[in-house]
């Protein structure tokens, strides 16, 4: 037995001697998300590691070379699949996102020491610029929040209870000390002024585990010098070998109760994805929306174009008209009108394609218009808004459970439960009584060498006293030491229960009744995220079905308004009509062309408001979330063609 305890005194003196046990380490995300860093690693890195900041790299505000691959002549041709791919490498908003996974993964770390955790935001941003020209973009519901505010899917204030170190504490002392003492009686020390030096070395790691519990194992060592000649051994040196724990056997006991913190950091890891997945769904939704936007514009361009061209034809005719003596001089001030009317409205509508252009552009550049060449660069839509001949049926049960499934605020809400459940667990265990198990057991040693101090004259005259001869076992260097305390031959033991009992245990009862309560409300609000999204999903339907029947009906409004000014100009030339009838079908024309052009963008914003409500934004539009995480789009963008479109 007695070997079996030796060889323990050694492991724990190896313990002791040990350095601290460095922090844990970030696991390797994917590439290209924001990381904290340590220096490069040196010879001494093991040991400075711990001691070192994790410093993050600095912003990158350079466009990847996409956008000037998609630059021709001035102009910046765009599909719809280069602006999105344009958004995940160079939207800021994205950017900014990703480094939720840093510190969701930093807040892990903390976790895993044992230190309380602070949750990670769960903002989400436009991911378009906000500015003049928005007014353009018609309203858009992402079902993201965007208002700055910073939420969390941790409820800290539900976490209660001692948090644990799980990091070792490794303590040491030092010290040297020199002490002249008065003595009222030199019975014990032989001498009216005891002069003591002391030197102190003393060692101690302390760890806590997740059970609760936590130890401290401490090596302490004084090495004394006195002008005593009553000591045996003198100087002698005192050590002990001291190992003490407690185990909490109520409150605090358990790993579920200690590495709540770790678990719902780790659920914070996921609710990180999901944030940036949501963030994904914004911008992505937003930049495709701002796209159609932008084609309508351009749209816009070319139906009040044709609008002037009709209208200046009109003038020439009727100037031609009035100087051959065929028409009246007031027709040609009406036809002068209407083309004022018509280059008024052509100017507005250029005015909107450059504003959207620019919020576009900003959208899709790191450092928005401040480079020459993407701020010179006219934006040319190589896709137009295609709406099918048959709308696919899709019953409402089928697109309401698959919002449920790919929502990612929902699965957002979902970990918040999760969470908040952790806590309530944490938080009842809280109720217990404190009763701890706590045990100490030390082994104890001292050596030194023979006194050589002789003390005065025990009568007048005679021989002074010589110290008493001490017991050869305590005489010896520090393998002596070692020895007896390795050898257990001076034990100490204690073992016992300490009892804590709330006599009312108030507050404790408050804060379980606050985190059930905390839990019921977030219940409740995932059901009601449940049917908002179910009102969401319905009355995106609704909307993309009214927009196909405005769209078709705009188509078939236009064919008519253009049979109508056919035949009135065939009039016209017959002396039929008036010049007055015939302005009047140019301006319904135009607006019946322009009702066409906002049908279409209306189609086109409702079916990306189908595909936010039912969560497959990404899908639709062939997001790849590693790809995203990376900023990196492995698709080479599309070649521009060949003739440049006329604006």
């Amino acid at each position: 037995m007695k070997p079996f305890r030796s060889s323990i005194a050694v492991l724990c003196a190896g313990l002791v001697a040990a350095p601290p046990s460095f922090g844990q380490q970030n696991p390797a995300p994917a590439s290209g998300i924001p990381q904290l860093q340590a220096e490069h690693a040196r010879w001494y890195s093991a040991i400075s590691q711990p001691y070192q900041p994790r410093a993050a790299a600095p912003v990158n505000v350079s466009n990847s070379s996409r956008i000037d691959s998609l630059l021709r002549a001035g102009n910046l041709y765009l599909s719809l699949q280069d602006a999105i791919a344009l958004a995940l490498e160079n939207n800021l908003d994205v950017e900014i996102e990703r480094y939720e996974f840093s510190i969701a993964e930093a807040d892990l770390l903390r976790a895993k020491s044992g230190a309380s955790i602070v949750g990670i935001p769960t903002t989400v941003l436009p991911g378009v610029p906000t500015g003049a020209g928005l007014a353009l973009l018609g309203s858009l519901t992402t079902g993201v929040a965007s208002t700055g505010e910073v939420s969390s899917p941790v409820a800290l204030e539900g976490l209660t209870g001692v948090l644990l170190s799980f990091d070792p504490l490794v303590t040491s002392q030092l010290n040297f000390g020199h002490t002249t003492a008065p003595q009222s009686n030199t019975l014990v020390t032989g001498t009216s002024s005891l002069v003591t030096t002391n030197q102190t070395a003393n060692f101690g790691v302390t760890q806590a585990f997740a059970s609760g519990g936590y130890a401290t194992l401490s090596y302490n060592n004084i090495v004394q010098d006195q002008n005593s000649f009553r000591s045996t051994v003198n100087p002698a040196i005192t050590s002990s070998l001291d190992f003490t724990f407690t185990q909490p056997l109520l409150q605090g006991f358990g790993f579920a109760q200690n590495n709540r913190t770790i678990r719902i950091a780790k659920n914070n890891l996921k609710a990180a994805d999901f944030v940036f997945r949501q963030q994904l769904v914004n911008t992505v939704a937003n930049v495709v929306q701002l796209y159609w936007n932008l084609v309508a514009a351009i749209s816009t361009v070319s139906v009040n174009q044709q609008a002037v061209a009709v209208a200046q034809k009109l003038y020439d005719d009727n100037q031609k008209q009035v100087e051959i003596g065929t028409l009246a001089p007031i027709e040609v001030v009406r036809a002068e009108a209407q083309l004022a009317t018509a280059q008024q409205a052509l100017v507005a509508a250029q005015s909107a394609v450059l504003q959207l252009e620019a919020i576009l552009k900003s959208a899709l550049s790191r450092n928005g218009l401040a480079t020459p060449a993407v701020l010179e660069a006219r934006v040319i839509p190589t896709d137009p808004i295609r709406i099918p001949e048959v709308e696919p049926v899709q019953p409402i049960q089928d697109l309401v459970s698959k919002a449920l499934d790919n929502r990612p605020d929902l699965a957002q809400s979902r970990i918040q439960i999760d969470n908040s459940q952790i806590v309530l667990s944490g938080t009842r265990n809280a109720l217990l009584p404190m009763l701890n198990l706590v045990g100490d057991m030390r082994s104890n040693a001292l050596v030194g060498t023979q006194n050589g101090v002789f003390g005065p004259p025990a009568t007048p005259g005679g021989l002074p006293q010589a110290p008493p001869i001490a017991n050869p076992f305590f005489v010896g260097g520090y393998g002596s030491v070692l020895a007896q305390l390795f050898g257990r031959d001076f034990p100490t033991y204690s073992i016992g229960v300490n009892l804590l009992l709330p006599v009312r245990n108030r507050a404790a009862q408050a804060n379980l009744a606050t985190a059930t309560l905390a839990l019921r409300q977030n219940q409740l609000l995932l059901q009601r995220q449940i049917n908002q999204v179910r009102v969401d999903v319905q009355n995106a339907v609704i909307a993309l079905s009214q927009a196909r029947a405005q769209y078709q009906a705009a188509v078939k409004g236009r064919v008519l308004q253009e049979q109508t000014l056919d035949a009135d100009q065939k009039k016209l030339a017959l002396g039929a009509t008036t010049v007055y009838q015939v302005i009047q079908d140019q301006r319904d024309l135009t607006t019946a062309a322009a009702a066409e052009v906002t049908a279409q963008a209306t189609y086109a914003g409702a079916r990306v408001q189908l595909d936010v409500a039912t969560g497959s934004t990404l899908d639709a539009n062939n997001v790849e979330i590693d790809e995203a995480k990376s900023g990196r789009v492995a698709r080479a963008p599309n070649p521009p063609p060949a003739v440049t479109p006329n604006r």
